[in-house]
């Protein structure tokens, strides 16, 4: 069987005969011998047949152009509006998840080998109050071919479709002008003809895409004749057999250059976390969307680690887009050496609206790891401008986890972290014990005793403590007392030493509150935060400081030795204010604690099951703590394979960080393959 070619067709506006663009190629790419199927993922207008049945007027062209190829729409609406009006006055709804889900099993029932996608209207269309045709073809591993009226103002807009595909990343194959009158006679008809040859010449040149060919007015296409229709329909098709030919031919996402991806990065590229030799094949991601991370193969996983908890707002979120796409159109970067510039001083602006109080001083870092380094060398050089060089420790806690650069490394867990690799290397810190206090049990005063005892012997030589508030992440996804935090606090005021929040995982909303810390009504000296500030699009830090802080390193002239190259990138602090406006709208908070209340719910049965140690709620957090390692690839296959989710598990842990906008269904196939895995016993 020929390789399945994914053609998506759509227009620059609306009727400009896309339907008869597809038809004819369609007929065409049967005569080469390709199995085809027409579909029309959304076709509004539809009318009743004498029977009842409710048909689709573009797929009715499909097979009388072409009787031999299969044809379907997906979703039919009776208003000949736009798809999102048609569906709103039905009381339907449309979604690019839907569509994809529609799409594939008519795939599997068809067997055709050549697909083409007709769309509705331009790439801009609205199929809800969210998402666009474009969002649906941007989930597509798919070749899209643009539908030209070769008209006065097919340049524009072809322009202006060609720029918005290229945005959200899908590169046009080509175009094909389509001529819906016959050409006129005399003075007019030498203008039309300059008119219509310059379009596809300044089409081609300036959006720097081949024109596929040009398709003439032919008359009788939709004849009541049959004999006259079918020579119409022969006449175009034959014009188009160059174009299906070529939409035929094999192409980058053909099987064998998917392997040759697969192979290279198991020979060369380095993952995270893995040995070079042993490290198991990857999964090719080609789109992600909303809540899911689309494979080559066109399967959508529902993304249960938001990756790595950094895409909390979801895939392709338009706003966030949008301002990379603008900010990179007027300047992507500009050393922060000597210049400043709008998007840094604008998210300074908001991101000291929402800080805990008494944070006024930002420095901008690349990434988490980078953002807490930074607040170690901040937390020692304040102690020795004031005098203080005995303080030259850190205190952290054990079970912590704060990134795989040098410094902090050293803050990390002493027992399972990379101490005993980099042991002479790394600072010496000093380790209070895991907080045992839960969140959701009863505080004590002894909760912190062994905390407090450590103060009291080592105090005069600890400069900071830094800890994750609330939730230790990647070190155990622990969950404890808000009390301890508050009492943290005191303590370092006690005794002369900083307080370093590590909101990095914690920040923008995932405990369900804006900040972790706000749980104990707790501010810090200083706060490291990154992951989602960007929401997942571009890697960006900040490290928020006190003007006590930042008055303390100034005395005497001192200065902060540190300045990332990309320090304050444009384009990252353009997208983490877009980031900001979409928490600032306040949806996220209802948004998690629905995820909490499903998380709860679903992950109640693993309670009962044998080899669990606990299972653990907060916010949009939900772990099961096995009674020993898991085994994390079969895991991952299971996962994959058997229910269509990505989630990966570490050490003991099988845990869910999903993205704020996953759907209840979405979330309910993440708990039902997270209950499946240990009571079939996968995770052995």
């Amino acid at each position: 069987m020929a390789e399945l070619r994914l053609i998506c067709v759509c227009g620059t506006d609306t009727g400009v005969g896309k339907t008869v663009l597809c038809a004819a190629l369609a007929r065409a790419a049967h005569a080469l011998g390709r199995g085809v199927l027409a579909v029309k993922p959304v076709q509004t207008g539809c009318y009743e047949a004498p029977g009842g049945e409710l048909l689709a007027p573009d797929v009715e062209v499909y097979r009388q152009a072409c009787p031999q190829a299969q044809s379907a729409a997906l979703v039919t609406l009776r208003a000949p509006a736009s798809p999102h009006l048609a569906a709103r006055l039905e009381g339907r709804d449309i979604s690019v998840a839907g569509l994809n889900l529609d799409l594939r099993a008519c795939l599997d029932q068809s067997g055709a080998d050549f697909v083409l996608l007709e769309g509705a209207g331009g790439l801009l269309t609205p199929l809800n109050e969210e998402e666009s045709l474009l969002d649906f073809f941007a989930c597509l591993d798919a070749s899209l071919v643009l539908a030209v009226p070769n008209r006065l103002g097919a340049i524009n807009h072809a322009l202006l479709s060609i720029e918005a595909a290229r945005g959200r990343g899908i590169e046009p194959c080509g175009f094909v002008l389509l001529n819906a009158s016959a050409p006129a006679s005399g003075r007019e008809g030498d203008l039309e003809r300059r008119i219509h040859g310059d379009n596809g010449a300044i089409i081609s040149r300036r959006g720097a895409l081949p024109c596929l060919g040009e398709l003439p007015f032919v008359p009788g296409l939709l004849a009541l004749d049959a004999r006259r229709r079918e020579r119409a329909w022969e006449k175009a098709s034959g014009v188009l057999s160059a174009a299906a030919a070529a939409l035929c031919a094999p192409c980058r996402a053909d099987t064998a250059y998917a392997a040759s991806i697969l192979d290279f990065d198991r020979e060369h590229l380095w993952h995270p976390y893995s040995s070079p030799a042993l490290q198991p094949r990857a999964y090719e991601a080609v789109r992600a969307r909303g809540a899911s991370i689309i494979l080559r193969d066109g399967r959508f996983l529902v993304d249960g680690m938001s990756s790595w908890w950094c895409a909390a707002h979801g895939y392709g979120r338009a706003e966030l887009l949008q301002s990379l796409r603008g900010q990179a159109g007027r300047m992507p970067h500009v050393m922060f050496g000597g210049f400043t510039h709008a998007p840094a001083v604008d998210l300074g602006r908001r991101l000291l609206e929402i800080a805990p109080a008494g944070l006024e001083k930002i420095f901008y870092a690349d990434s988490g790891s980078v953002a807490v380094e930074v607040a170690l060398k901040m937390a020692l050089q304040y102690q020795m401008a004031l005098g203080r060089p005995e303080k030259k420790r850190i205190l952290a806690l054990r079970g912590a986890y704060h990134g795989d650069t040098l410094g902090a490394m050293s803050v990390c867990d002493p027992v399972n972290g990379m101490h005993s690799l980099f042991q002479g290397v790394l600072p010496e810190q000093i380790f209070a014990p895991r907080p045992e206090c839960r969140f959701d049990a009863l505080y004590t005063s002894q909760s912190a005793q062994e905390l407090e005892n450590i103060f009291k012997v080592r105090g005069r030589e600890i400069a900071a403590l830094i800890l994750e508030p609330i939730v230790q992440g990647a070190g155990g996804m622990w969950f404890y007392h808000p009390d301890y935090l508050y009492r943290a606090r005191e303590l370092c005021l006690e005794h002369g030493c900083l307080l370093i929040l590590d909101e990095i995982a914690t920040g923008f909303g995932r405990t369900g509150r804006l900040f972790a810390c706000e749980w104990a009504r707790v501010s810090p000296d200083i706060m490291c935060l990154g992951k989602a500030l960007t929401g997942g699009v571009i890697t960006l830090s900040a490290v928020l400081a006190s003007d006590a802080v930042a008055e303390g390193i100034s005395r005497r002239g001192g200065i902060l030795m540190h300045g990332p190259t990309f320090m304050a990138n444009p384009l990252a602090c353009a997208v983490a204010g877009a980031s900001l406006d979409i928490l600032g709208s306040g949806e996220w908070r209802d948004r998690v604690l629905g995820i909490e209340a499903g998380l709860r719910l679903g992950l109640e049965p693993c309670k009962g099951f044998g080899g669990v140690a606990d299972v653990r709620v907060l916010g949009a957090i939900g772990v099961l703590e096995m009674e020993r390692p898991v085994n994390v690839q079969r895991l991952v296959r299971y996962f994959v394979e058997e229910h269509g989710v990505w989630i990966r598990p570490f050490n003991r842990l099988i845990y869910l960080m999903p993205p704020y906008i996953i759907s209840k269904e979405e979330l309910a196939r993440l708990t039902v393959a997270v209950c499946g895995a240990v009571r079939e016993g996968w995770w052995i």
